[in-house]
């Protein structure tokens, strides 16, 4: 039996989140409401002990690992960034689909930005910078990529991702069924 778990946080709100805007490279800072939900993270992990923590370069998710209470042992983990949305950064679903209607990221990807085999390619080596870690990892992360990488974590292609909903500061947990990867937690949140 594999007993590896990995715990996904999201990052808190930012004003873009609260708006719906495609946020990939733009590095915005958490609002007033994303601290106070990055600090419920800390409420629902605590007592967990982790062996290994990982956050994205971009600044919500460090502030989130921050509020968390994890901040000074963080490792900065380049492939944690989110999907790059290229010409769609900074807009709405409902602006895209005005121009394209069937547009879905895990698809298509975003034109100027990544490709959904390029999204997969740094899944694939997160995966492989994962695979002989043992216990508790933690990744502070983005709703896309977290989506991703938990498609791919259930042995599902990258499209399967589109059911994944994912709240800002939620707690996800990838493991193990005996030894089948499974999702044996998905977006809990402890903020209202």
């Amino acid at each position: 039996m594999k007993t590896q778990k990995i715990y996904l946080i999201r990052h808190g709100e930012t004003e873009w989140t609260r708006s719906g805007q495609h946020t990939g490279i733009t590095d915005l800072p958490l609002t007033l409401q994303g601290h106070n939900q990055a600090e419920s993270v800390r409420q629902m992990l605590q007592g967990v002990q982790f062996d290994h923590i990982f956050v994205s370069p971009r600044l919500r998710a460090q502030e989130t690992c921050q509020c968390a209470g994890y901040g000074q042992y963080a490792v900065i983990e380049p492939d944690l960034a989110e999907w790059n949305y290229g010409l769609y950064e900074g807009l709405t679903s409902k602006q895209i689909w005005q121009k394209h209607s069937d547009w879905d990221i895990f698809a298509a990807g975003a034109p100027g930005g990544e490709s959904p085999e390029e999204i997969s390619a740094r899944v694939m080596r997160l995966r492989a910078k994962l695979q002989n870690l043992t216990g508790n990892i933690a990744l502070f992360s983005h709703g896309h990529f977290i989506r991703a990488f938990s498609a791919t974590w259930i042995e599902q292609p990258l499209l399967f991702g589109r059911h994944l909903t994912l709240s800002t500061a939620s707690v996800s947990i990838l493991g193990y069924e005996h030894i089948f990867p499974a999702i044996l937690l998905w977006n809990a949140c402890f903020y209202s």
